[in-house]
């Protein structure tokens, strides 16, 4: 399954304008429905299992990327990703086995602020 969502996830980089804008897009999507999982936890967690795999699919999708030897950034940035997204995986095993509204914030925080770094206009 993650293969397929690898695969999904590359060709519409290929076919997007700007691939640094449909990672945000997708970071964004997956912040705002853990946003709206955390803002009515009550109503709404019994979708946090479907939204936690997204974001764990979006991320490993990311560590597989920036892991790869023929990848065009910076070994830094690659680097710093690649932490991020070991973090977010071990975090994410930790909001599943003991879940509360307060512990997706961190989720939420990193993609928005990873987000609005790929949208900011490289200098």
């Amino acid at each position: 399954m993650q293969q397929a969502a690898a695969q999904a996830y590359q060709q519409t980089a290929k076919t997007a304008a700007d691939p640094r804008d449909y990672e945000a897009q997708v970071l964004i999507k997956s912040a705002q429905n853990l946003q709206r999982i955390r803002n009515d936890w009550e109503a709404n967690r019994h979708e946090l299992a479907d939204a936690l795999l997204y974001n764990r699919k979006l991320w490993t999708v990311f560590l597989d990327t920036v892991t790869k030897d023929d990848n065009p950034l910076p070994k830094a940035i690659r680097q710093n990703v690649a932490n991020l997204g070991i973090f977010i995986l071990g975090h994410t095993v930790d909001v599943q086995s003991s879940p509360s509204p307060e512990k997706l914030d961190v989720l939420i925080n990193i993609n928005r602020e990873l987000a609005a770094g790929l949208r900011a206009k490289p200098a």
